[in-house]
């Protein structure tokens, strides 16, 4: 039994909460927050842009701390799975490795690549695990795609285009302080920079454009260029007022015998699939590729911590979750918003 505590009851932290439920084999055995109510068990306050809102929980059996360093002593706590706001990443990851603990930290790992590269340097003194939850990769569309690419099926991969877009997230305070959140490149578009760094390697060059608020982007589209000249791979991602849309994400990947395309949003109070995961090969013919038994909000969060999991009982980094790829997609995002406030190129 694999034996979890989680910091931080907001959003994410419910989410996790709802995932471990539903994973056999691993058991939520403490809680750290400050907030009186949630360590009560009232959880109805949290509200998120997918997924159902918070409920009362039952804590019977559950250690429920409001200091850290208390929780972090609690030897039924086998796995440290750190939901705080982005700027308080650091501190704590390096507490709980110290404290013996394998983390599970939520996207992003930090809000810049050296506190990134601290992290990891911190997991390999201590000899335990960092996993990231970058759960893209197991979004059921970008998992078959990612299934598909690998096979080989349809020849080597030329390229792309990614999107992602949301509405402003008003319930989240600081989202566009990026000392606090990281606003939108690092706390949304880092999930298509994950996902473009897994499937093309580390690009090498890039150029976005975008609009700021403050000194912050808002929205971009960067053309990422790699060592190999024949990819071409874009990506858009942002935040507009427009709070009718509060979600929207999809891809279409170019390969060499075929072209995969998916786009699906939140939207008018309902999530809509525009394009179901299709495949156009090269003989011309269409292919809706089938998903099998349809999930929920919570099922890719599933199978996120499943491949925790896994790699915990190899006590091995996951190719999907590690801790340089998460470092490098940050890094990506750096060099974009480098790229829109300086309007030029950023080699990487």
């Amino acid at each position: 039994m694999l034996r979890v505590g989680i910091v931080g009851i907001g959003f994410m932290g419910w989410i996790h909460w709802l995932a471990y439920k539903r994973v056999k084999g691993v058991a939520v055995k403490a809680i750290c927050t400050r907030s009186a109510e949630k360590l009560a068990g009232d959880w109805t306050s949290i509200r998120g842009n997918f997924g159902p809102p918070g409920e009362h929980v039952s804590l019977k059996g559950v250690g429920a701390y409001d200091e850290l360093d208390e929780f972090l002593a609690d030897e039924e706590i086998d796995l440290v799975d750190i939901c705080l706001p982005p700027d308080q990443h650091l501190s704590a990851v390096q507490k709980a490795l110290a404290a013996g603990k394998h983390v599970f930290v939520e996207k992003p790992l930090a809000l810049s690549a050296g506190d990134c590269d601290k992290m990891v340097k911190a997991a390999e003194k201590a000899k335990r695990q960092l996993y990231v939850g970058q759960v893209l990769p197991f979004f059921p569309e970008y998992a078959k795609a990612l299934e598909l690419i690998q096979s080989g099926k349809y020849g080597k991969l030329l390229g792309g285009n990614f999107l992602r877009v949301i509405s402003d997230p008003l319930w989240i305070k600081d989202f566009f302080d990026v000392k606090k959140v990281g606003g939108p490149l690092i706390d949304l578009h880092v999930h298509d920079a994950h996902f473009i760094r897994l499937l093309f390697g580390m690009p090498t060059a890039l150029s976005s454009v975008g609009r700021l608020r403050g000194e912050t982007v808002e929205y971009a589209t960067t053309q990422f260029e790699f060592a190999n000249p024949s990819l071409v791979v874009t990506a858009t991602s942002g935040v507009i007022a427009q709070q009718g849309r509060p979600f929207t994400h999809g891809f279409e990947i170019h390969l060499e015998k075929g072209t995969l395309f998916f786009e699906s949003a939140f939207i008018g109070g309902e999530g809509k699939v525009f394009k179901p995961l299709t495949l156009l090969d090269s003989k011309g013919n269409v292919k809706p590729i089938p998903m099998g038994k349809a999930g929920d909000d919570v099922t890719a969060f599933e199978a996120e911590i499943k491949e925790v999991m896994s790699s915990l009982k190899k006590n091995a980094p996951s190719k999907l979750l590690g801790a340089d790829l998460a470092r490098d997609a940050i890094i990506l995002c750096q060099k974009q918003a480098d790229s829109v406030k300086g309007r030029k190129k950023v080699k990487i």
